[in-house]
């Protein structure tokens, strides 16, 4: 069993998205892409226990706040919805029929997901509403001819939609899920809880799942695993009997029984008995949903026998446990589908390694999301989705192919260093080789020290700079992350018109200065003074000494030797650091300038022009 497809419709950051998943994926983008989102709307349809929240959803799950028509300005084209039908109560069986799904001026959110690979009891349970998909054309399979279903591209499917919307008569929102298909008949019918528990979805968010997972909370991972195991302690019942004839501070040297005395004493002088005295300290509620929130497991710290609650560990320590908890969950299910936020929280690099793994053996599908090259080279290419959302709040995915000047044992040998910081990135500079890939980001941030409402640091834009190890490599460089939907621009030395060209096909801009080697341009383009005050700021090497005696008289020389001695410990990069806004070459200042002018969005004209997330300036194709 596994997710194979997704359809989001005005869900929080994203207007429209239509994704497909593999058996085991990860999901890239950099933050506030919508990868959380496709992961929340996965289990707002999948999920158990989500729609015992009330209401289910609230005014900032509808992208953009927008709700009902009245929230939408006159330029925004209004979607109503007007879906008659019953809505289904339990099981197979809905309600009376002619009524609405939603008012008619009413925005949905709408998520459809469908699922194939369906086991025999799911088959059997899900009866009428189970469909077919076909692997290869990534659809439904709708053709009239039966015999084709059994083609080995042909599998079961279940589609599940979630339809939330605001009630204006009742002033609050409600959600619900159904079988899509009983959506398009005209007679919904829910996809109740029980039909939930039987796809097994599971959804871990990064640090909030381990906050209460050895907690009898309901929902909770000890929960889930007892209710798997069909284990229903008969506790409560002895639990409160026993807490309630304890009572706390009853000794009179504390002197707290005395202050409840002096208390009730003064309470009798105003009240009748019958209204309630003697005034007493309990350990609880006593009542059994606030021991489920104060019950909570110890574990022992240590090498000695102290214990402190689970949730007082180490971060690492929660998410191994949680880990070791999935591990209970899916021996006994047997067919679970994981969708797991960042596993690298406080995780070191081999144990990220691990849970990937673990994970991957126990479920029947895997959905990460994460930002660790450690975890991401776990995955095969084909395996790797990465996100990218426009100004319109359209969430589209791309798999990363490879040009023909990358192969396959390269990547995989320089992701950690190449590849991995560009797939992550909203934005990527290719520079032409190390000198620059270190040199122009010290430069920016140096500048943006000095006078930061002009500069900024490409980290602060968002900006990845990636080392393409010769300028013959940036085209297909940049090609590469052009195709997954990143924007592209490229630095470099001097090139012909033919290398030139074949880089801005590929770049929305090149930064190009006019010499040939970083180093030159650096040179030729600071003062004297900036040379010498690094001259003594830097230890010489012995050979360059040598040659050089005294590196003041003849410094540039001097400087350029240094330079290319020290290529590959940032010798540039360090002298850069040193100098003044002045002293930084004029067309690296420019360069910096323009760059932040690319990547920084324009103000909003009012408070009506609102940007959505994701939303980028225009096309940038200005000249330098």
């Amino acid at each position: 069993m596994q997710v194979a497809h997704i359809h989001i419709q005005n869900f929080r950051g994203v207007k429209e998205a239509s994704l497909f998943f593999s058996q085991h994926a990860v999901l890239l983008g950099d933050n506030n892409t919508g990868k959380t989102t496709v992961l929340e709307a996965l289990d707002l349809t999948l999920g158990p226990d989500r729609l015992n929240r009330t209401p289910p959803i609230d005014e900032h799950d509808f992208y953009r706040g927008q709700y009902h028509t009245k929230n939408i300005g006159a330029a925004q084209p209004i979607v109503a919805v007007d879906a008659p039908g019953a809505l289904g109560a339990e099981g197979a069986k809905g309600e009376a029929a002619g009524e609405e799904v939603a008012p008619k001026e009413a925005l949905m959110i709408n998520i459809e997901v469908t699922i194939i690979d369906l086991t025999g009891e799911q088959q059997a349970r899900f009866g009428d509403y189970v469909e077919f998909w076909d692997s290869k054309q990534k659809k439904l399979y709708s053709d009239a001819v039966p015999e084709g279903v059994d083609a080995a591209n042909i599998t079961h499917a279940l589609r599940v939609t979630f339809l939330g919307h605001y009630d204006p008569e009742e002033d609050d929102f409600e959600g619900k899920t159904y079988y899509a298909s009983s959506i398009t008949g005209g007679s919904p019918v829910s996809f109740n809880k029980k039909d939930k528990q039987v796809c097994g979805f599971l959804y871990l968010r990064s640090v909030r799942t381990g906050s209460r997972a050895l907690s009898l909370e309901r929902g909770s991972l000890l929960d889930i695993i007892l209710r798997l195991k069909e284990v229903r302690p008969q506790m409560w019942e002895g639990a409160i009997e026993n807490l309630a004839s304890f009572s706390v501070a009853e000794d009179p040297a504390l002197g707290i029984s005395g202050v409840l005395k002096s208390i009730n004493t003064a309470l009798k002088k105003y009240v009748p008995k019958e209204w309630g005295v003697e005034p007493h300290l309990k350990v609880s509620n006593l009542t059994r949903e606030h021991l489920r929130k104060v019950i909570t497991a110890f574990i022992a710290t240590g090498e000695g026998d102290h214990a402190a609650p689970f949730y007082r560990q180490g971060t690492g320590t929660i998410n191994m446990l949680v880990l070791a908890m999935l591990s209970q969950i899916a021996e006994d299910k047997q067919n679970v589908i994981f969708a797991m936020e960042e596993p690298e929280t406080a995780i070191p690099p081999y144990a990220q390694k691990t849970i990937i793994h673990e994970v991957r053996k126990l479920a029947s599908q895997t959905l990460f999301t994460s930002h660790s090259p450690y975890v991401l080279e776990e995955f095969a290419l084909t395996e790797t989705i990465v996100l990218a959302r426009n100004a319109a709040g359209e969430l589209q995915q791309a798999e990363v192919v490879l040009p023909d000047s990358v192969k396959l044992k390269r990547y995989r040998q320089q992701f950690r260093q190449r590849f991995c910081e560009g797939l992550l990135a909203r934005r990527v500079l290719i520079a032409e080789g190390a000198t620059e890939s270190d040199s122009f980001p010290v430069a920016c941030r140096r500048l943006a020290e000095l006078k930061p409402e002009t500069y900024s640091s490409i980290e602060a834009l968002g900006v990845c700079i990636v080392n393409a190890d010769g300028d013959g490599n940036i085209p297909d460089m940049a090609r590469l992350y052009k195709a997954i939907g990143k924007r592209t621009f490229a630095l470099c030395d001097l090139q012909d018109a033919p290398a030139k060209a074949l880089i801005e096909a590929q770049v929305e801009h090149l930064y190009m200065h006019g010499e040939k080697g970083i180093e030159n341009l650096v040179l030729k383009n600071t003062p004297k003074a900036a040379m010498e005050r690094f001259s003594d700021l830097i230890q010489w090497p012995q050979d360059l000494l040598q040659k050089y005696p005294d590196p003041k008289t003849n410094i540039i020389d001097a400087l350029s030797d240094y330079f290319g001695k020290t290529k590959a410990d940032l010798g540039v990069a360090d002298y850069l650091a040193q100098c003044s806004e002045d002293e930084i070459p004029q067309w690296i200042r420019d360069a910096c300038i323009h760059l932040k002018e690319l990547c920084t969005p324009p103000a909003p004209l009012s408070f009506a022009a609102d940007v959505s997330p994701g939303g980028e300036p225009g096309d940038g194709n200005e000249a330098l």
